[in-house]
């Protein structure tokens, strides 16, 4: 039954975001009373961060996937490069896609998303967790100075998120799906050119 119920929380979350995702509605999709619900979550918050976890798995799943698709060995420089790419990509089409499910991935905190693959004690397969295994590779494909991969993925990730949200919540919303395309490939650009950048001398 827990199952059930957070694969009913998801599909409301798919339609309404976050906020749709209620004990009630997810036990009448499931066909129990509301009661037996409490079995398995004290309440809506425990429901809502089981069904952000699962919602996190789907964006990581779609990641991993466009990720797979990249032909070439691990540390070729063009594969690397475009394995990199590819996240971003799978990143803004999760995002425009499944608004919904992009929303309620992010409602809650994540603690793993400050863990390193170290803490997490293995492979990493959450979205940071593949948009660091893909940096580490740019690093052995000497497309990234290892000076610079320390903590590098977070500014990635905002610039990326940053622009998902923008265009799909915030005040790009209503731009033509055109435009929206443009600015996203700018922002994987602009990017793929800092890596690029030579590291700045210390003092």
């Amino acid at each position: 039954m827990r199952d059930g119920l957070v694969a009913a929380g998801l599909e409301l979350a798919r339609h309404g975001g976050p906020e749709a995702v209620v004990l009630r509605e997810a036990t009448r999709i499931v066909g129990v009373v509301p009661n037996a619900a409490y079995r398995h979550f004290a309440d809506r918050d425990e429901l809502l961060a089981a069904v952000c976890t699962a919602a996190i798995g789907e964006l990581a799943d779609v990641m991993a996937e466009s990720v797979r698709r990249v032909p070439g060995e691990y540390g070729d420089p063009a594969a690397a490069g475009e394995r990199l790419r590819a996240i971003g990509t799978a990143y803004f089409a999760f995002a425009h896609d499944e608004p919904g499910l992009f929303a309620t991935a992010f409602a809650l905190p994540r603690p793993h998303a400050y863990r390193t693959p170290e803490d997490a004690g293995g492979p990493d397969r959450t979205p940071l967790g593949q948009l660091r295994a893909a940096l580490d590779e740019l690093v052995v494909a000497g497309g990234l100075d290892p000076r610079r991969r320390p903590g590098i993925e977070y500014g990635i990730w905002s610039a990326v998120h940053g622009m998902a949200v923008l265009s799909g919540q915030g005040p790009l919303r209503d731009v033509p799906d055109a435009d929206r395309r443009r600015l996203e490939e700018l922002t994987l650009k602009m990017i793929g050119a800092s890596l690029r950048d030579e590291p700045q001398a210390g003092p």
